[in-house]
């Protein structure tokens, strides 16, 4: 009887081994993995950043994030306008603003985005090819695997996060300007004034920090699941859940984390009239 148990949290326990390893391997390979596969990582650049095929169409990754971040700028001009409207100081709408956005809408939303588009392309890719076997014929012919094929994601997902993140906040800001400006009809000039007073430029850095590190987690947790898929395409299917799953789940973490380590209790924030 003890056995069953005791045996599931070994097996446990050397999975999680095995992907802190695969992480680990990963990351240093990619110093490597610029250096040999400058070509590989600009074509995965591209195609991760605009699309391939169709969906270069609609603009791929940067139009789908540019979305949702547009959709939740938008409830902070809604949620935010009418709120403080009881009580009478939606002139502060400039605020949430310039705060919300800037330290946890956009980068939620962005890590989210990150991993339901080239995270799970990055999966699905690379499990096709496992079950393929051509990860197999790759190590055949002498070529590092997880170099070519791991670590070029890793690379390709961080930078391409720099301009997608871009997009992301201006799209926020944008939103949250124009629904408090001309949907509820507040003066630009009382707006703008809130929103820069209180947009700091260090709140601005520490979001694309969170931006590229909840990158980085996507990226490994994807390819991981996509290198090691198993069962044929519905193992892939199975493997891309999987990834989401425990990637939003370490975005989450991530953000968490930056968050208390750069604002702490007090959020370094200080309301004076």
């Amino acid at each position: 009887m003890s056995d069953g148990p005791l045996r599931k949290a070994v097996d446990a326990t050397r999975a999680l081994g095995e992907q802190t390893a695969f992480y680990g391997n990963a990351l240093v390979s990619t110093a490597d993995a610029v250096r040999r596969y400058p070509a590989e990582v600009l074509r995965l650049i591209a195609e991760m950043g605009l699309g391939t095929g169709a969906l270069a169409v609609i603009g791929g990754t940067v139009v789908i994030i540019g979305f949702l971040t547009l959709s939740t700028g938008a409830l902070i001009a809604v949620q935010g306008y009418n709120t403080l409207s009881n009580v009478g100081i939606e002139a502060l709408t400039g605020f949430l603003g310039a705060f919300l956005n800037v330290r946890f809408i956009a980068p939620a939303t962005a890590g989210v985005a990150l991993a339901a588009t080239i995270g799970a392309g990055a999966t699905a890719q690379l499990g096709a090819m496992r079950i393929n076997e051509e990860i197999d014929a790759l190590e055949v012919m002498g070529i590092r695997a997880v170099t070519y094929l791991v670590a070029t994601r890793i690379v390709a997902g961080v930078l391409v996060v720099i301009p997608l993140y871009t997009v992301a906040v201006l799209m926020s800001f944008l939103a949250t300007r124009f629904g408090t400006t001309v949907i509820y009809g507040q003066s630009r000039g009382v707006y703008d004034h809130y929103f820069s007073t209180f947009l700091q430029p260090t709140d601005l850095v520490w979001s694309f920090v969170a931006a590229l590190t909840m990158a980085a987690a996507v990226m490994v947790v994807h390819t991981y699941y996509g290198y090691n898929a198993t069962g044929g395409p519905a193992g892939v299917g199975e493997a891309v859940g999987r990834a989401v799953r425990t990637s939003v789940t370490a975005t989450v973490f991530v953000l968490l984390t930056i968050t208390l380590s750069v604002y702490g209790q007090s959020g370094n924030f200080n309301l004076a009239g």
